[in-house]
């Protein structure tokens, strides 16, 4: 069940339902049904425009990286190398040896990852959203290529002498501190690179109430009052 599905509008879940479109965590049936609100509730429709405005900061950390273009210019370097020359094109030889190129080119390509096996990276982002039965929710991007994590508070306050401290939980193991969450609307923590490999291979957010500055002992001293699993996007 989603979180939308748990938090239906009789609880106040249109606020995170937007939410959570904005970020577009939604699964696809779930972002048609908040597509066709956005045209037909126009309650609905003003949540979306002030998601999309409080959340602009956080997206605006995150800039657009382009798609590696290496095999594309490799292609064109050996199919496009000489000039054109008059009549080239009405040339049956021009037509052979671009056929024979293009052959050739494919037989690389199929053989360069079995020769020279591409290094699998992680998904440069991942997100999450965070609810545990409480009022504190989090909706979260994690950026691999800037070590951040980005967390913007949908609701929910810390209460005074407490602090909301990040874990991330992997499979069985003991929860693993990111740190204390800084105060804030919009907040950003670094990364470590040991917790940067883990959270990689799939991993539970969790946000748990800890004294000022932090847990004492290492691991999660008060209530859990959220987690979500990092999605890929």
């Amino acid at each position: 069940m989603t979180l939308a599905e748990e938090n239906g509008p009789e609880r106040g879940g249109d606020d995170l339902f937007a939410a959570e479109y904005v970020l577009g965590v939604l699964a696809a049936d779930e972002r048609q049904i908040a597509s066709r609100r956005i045209e037909a509730d126009a309650a609905f429709a003003r949540l979306v425009d002030r998601w999309e405005v409080h959340l602009s900061p956080m997206a605006a950390a995150f800039p657009e990286t382009e798609p590696p273009i290496r095999v594309k210019e490799a292609i064109d370097r050996r199919l496009f190398a000489q000039e054109s020359r008059p009549g080239l094109w009405s040339s049956l030889a021009f037509w052979r040896g671009l056929a024979a190129a293009a052959v050739a080119a494919l037989a690389i390509a199929i053989a360069l990852p079995y020769v020279n096996p591409p290094v699998v990276e992680p998904q440069a982002r991942l997100v999450a959203s965070l609810a545990a039965g409480s009022d504190v929710k989090y909706l979260v991007v994690y950026d691999a290529a800037r070590r951040d994590v980005g967390l913007s508070l949908v609701s929910g306050e810390r209460a005074a002498g407490k602090d909301f401290e990040l874990w991330m939980i992997e499979g069985k193991n003991a929860p693993v501190s990111m740190g204390v969450i800084p105060a804030g609307q919009i907040t950003h923590m670094a990364v470590t690179p040991a917790v940067e490999q883990k959270l990689a291979q799939g991993a539970v957010l969790a946000v748990s109430v800890e004294p000022v500055g932090g847990s004492p002992t290492g691991q999660p001293t008060g209530p859990v009052v959220a987690a979500g699993d990092l999605k890929g996007i």
